[in-house]
């Protein structure tokens, strides 16, 4: 079969059940990670995000890079004197 013309479930059928297992894992994880990186990213103040708030919402839309990044290099540590 053209692989060009391939059906989602046709695709999804011709996988093996561990590399089913595994992208579902993979997409959960994803989902996961996106979820977190949101949540926080809404409800960290302004100050303690590295670069506008909104640029960082949309990279999260960049799987998996975006999520991974604002998580790593998008937050801020608060200052324990405050």
């Amino acid at each position: 079969m053209d692989r060009s013309k391939q059906t989602f479930n046709q695709w999804w059928d011709e996988l093996t059940p561990p590399q089913r297992v595994g992208i579902a894992v993979l997409a959960g994880l994803e989902v996961v990670a996106t979820s977190i990186a949101l949540v926080d990213l809404v409800n960290r103040p302004r100050e303690l995000v590295r670069g506008p708030k909104l640029a960082w919402g949309l990279a999260c839309a960049v799987q998996p890079v975006g999520p991974l990044a604002y998580l790593t290099f998008g937050r801020r540590k608060a200052d324990p004197a405050i």
